[in-house]
């Protein structure tokens, strides 16, 4: 019984570039419409979100540049087009909420990972602001700072 909830809930994509990009300042559950070939292709964790974005068009928010590979046994015409934008769900209340709030502040809307949540898939929306390449070499220098703290105190119980 245990095996089945890890499969029900698991990470199927991740954004590694997002937190160290921007600066995320708020985040949102979405769930996302899609095809049955692209349902298949996820639960393969066969996706990519390096530079996928969502926006805002015509009052719905899309998700744009996330690349889903073709499903192994899905071609013609059961299969999906790779690229194709998908449409985010949310609640109408939330959406212009944070179309206001990303439009007033000059916020980026990122994916941040997709993932299973009860048997369906989820993505992750973070709206951030973006970091100068400084501040890019500052956050990567504090993540090594604290990996070397770690090693050292893991170290240390070790020599005990």
């Amino acid at each position: 019984m245990k095996r089945q909830r890890d499969e029900r809930n698991r990470v199927l994509a991740t954004n590694k570039l997002a937190h160290r990009e921007f600066e995320i300042v708020e985040t949102l559950e979405c769930g996302i419409q899609l095809t049955g070939s692209e349902v298949k292709s996820l639960r393969e964790a066969k996706a990519r979100l390096d530079e996928a974005f969502a926006r805002v068009v015509r009052g719905e928010l899309w998700l744009i540049g996330m690349h889903i590979s073709p499903y192994a046994f899905g071609h013609g015409v059961g299969a999906h087009t790779p690229d194709r934008q998908r449409k985010l769900l949310v609640h109408r209340s939330e959406l212009l909420r944070w179309q206001s709030i990303a439009e007033q502040q000059h916020l980026a809307l990122v994916p941040l990972q997709v993932y299973l949540k009860d048997g369906r898939i989820k993505v992750e929306l973070g709206m951030g602001r973006g970091r100068k390449s400084y501040d890019k070499r500052q956050v990567l220098a504090r993540r090594d700072a604290d990996l070397e703290a770690r090693r050292a105190l893991a170290d240390a119980r070790r020599a005990r």
